[in-house]
């Protein structure tokens, strides 16, 4: 099976596996796992931050982070489809009590005075306490809803300068920011420059078989892992699976320019197969639509030749190229897909 459903199916390679199983491992809770350490250490110096803390998924580090910095009844800005919303199940609703607010978006990214026009100004002659209070902004880089698009560097410039006029939190869902920066060929620490927060997946992209970090200030860092063991995240001798991160943020994150050569080449041989219509294509993604009947019939159909995708909805499929797809796999699944796309 070309299993293209994601960049999180793939399975650990040989010298990952070497990895976990050699780590040494402490007590994570009492904060003493030397493996967990040295990954927060790697992490928060490569992105330029003061501290990072290991959890078990991205999930739950965005949540942390957002119930660090709001109150309930306060308002997080995000874009339309932000993951934090449509497959985090509404969780800043019940953990937070926050509300979500959805700004308008291109490709995921929106601009610093969309967002300034969604935090309200509070005439003189009203209380304040009549006003929902704005208190974070949220930016998805890259957006998986809009095809893993990379935010441009202006725009999370302009997005930054825009939170700091009005004094709000600024958080970013960088589950896959390894990706963004090889496709800006810039550096991660760059992208995240003047954010408050980061969440950073190893599982995404770079393969490894799970965890995420919340990266940031010390002392925010310091009450988030308050958060992180109320959340039920408080696991023991995590220094197994932080070994397989750590390997894969210092050994996967420039192979991630094969994945984006893949999904390229991927979009090629799609967008010449009859039938389909191809919407979009970044980083290692590439959705597209089918003509042909359901994207689910499709999707069967695919499956049971040995190439297993996703039906988005109808008519939309989202395929994504990983680190156990080879570009003979590539070739393949354009073959494959085209067979099915008619069958």
């Amino acid at each position: 099976m070309i299993d293209l459903r994601s960049d999180t199916v793939t399975q650990p390679t040989d010298a990952m596996r070497r990895a976990i199983a050699e780590a040494p491992v402490g007590d994570d809770v009492f904060h003493d796992d030397p493996s967990v350490l040295e990954l927060e250490e790697t992490v928060a110096e490569l992105l330029g931050m003061d501290e990072a803390m290991y959890v078990p998924s991205g999930t739950m580090s965005n949540q942390t982070a957002i119930k660090v910095h709001t109150k309930p009844g306060d308002v997080v800005l995000a874009a339309d489809h932000a993951h934090i919303h449509i497959h985090e199940l509404g969780a800043p609703y019940v953990l937070s009590g926050v509300t979500i607010q959805f700004l308008a978006s291109e490709n995921g990214n929106f601009t610093g005075d969309v967002m300034r026009r969604a935090v309200p100004v509070i005439p003189d002659s009203m209380p304040s306490s009549l006003f929902q209070p704005v208190t974070m902004v949220a930016v998805e880089n890259t957006h998986n809803a809009a095809g893993g698009v990379p935010w441009p560097m202006e725009r999370l410039r302009d997005v930054v300068a825009a939170a700091d006029d009005v004094a709000i939190a600024k958080h970013m869902d960088g589950a896959r920011l390894w990706n963004a920066a090889v496709a800006l060929d810039t550096t991660e620490a760059s992208l995240v420059d003047g954010f408050d927060t980061v969440s950073v997946c190893f599982s995404k992209g770079l393969g490894a078989p799970m965890g995420s970090a919340l990266v940031g200030r010390k002392d925010f860092i310091t009450q988030a892992r308050r958060y992180k063991q109320m959340f039920g995240g408080g696991f023991r001798q995590a220094g197994m699976m932080a070994a397989g991160a750590l390997y894969a943020v210092r050994h996967h994150r420039e192979r991630l320019v094969q994945d984006h050569e893949n999904a390229t080449r991927l979009a090629m041989g799609l967008a010449e197969t009859p039938g389909i219509e191809v919407e979009s294509s970044a980083t290692n993604m590439v959705y597209f639509k089918v003509r042909n009947g359901s994207a689910q019939s499709f999707e069967a159909r695919c499956a049971a030749t040995g190439v297993a995708l996703i039906a988005m909805d109808d008519i939309t499929v989202r395929v994504v190229c990983n680190l156990g797809v080879s570009t003979q796999d590539v070739d393949d699944a354009v073959e494959i897909i085209g067979e099915a796309i008619n069958g």
